[in-house]
């Protein structure tokens, strides 16, 4: 059942907003025990920064760009066959167009 609040006689007729509380921060909890809420929040800090550096790690292309610039280096100085060749060329063009399609969705989620 939803709780109801009366508005004040005072108030009637007029815009009446009830302020949300602040969300983040520092609440009443860490306050009382820091010694628990704080290191939680330092850790999902921690997470939260890890999650974007490996995120940003996974998804550079010019990472993939270069590995091919040195397969194809390494094709015409016969290092490697042309099975070889095809191979890993696809596999790097299958990363590359993976990466490409994910930045498309988070675009669209976002």
């Amino acid at each position: 059942m939803a709780q109801t609040e009366k508005i004040p006689e005072s108030a009637k007729g007029k815009k009446y907003i009830k302020e949300k509380p602040k969300s983040g921060g520092f609440g009443l909890a860490d306050l009382l025990f820091p010694q628990f809420f704080i290191p939680v929040k330092g850790i999902n800090w921690i997470s939260s920064k890890l999650y974007e550096m490996a995120e940003k790690d996974v998804t550079d292309v010019s990472v993939i760009q270069q590995q091919l610039l040195e397969l194809q280096m390494r094709y015409e100085l016969e290092e490697i066959s042309d099975e070889e060749y095809d191979r890993q060329e696809k596999l790097l063009l299958d990363r590359l167009e993976a990466i490409r399609k994910y930045e498309r969705e988070k675009e669209e989620g976002s």
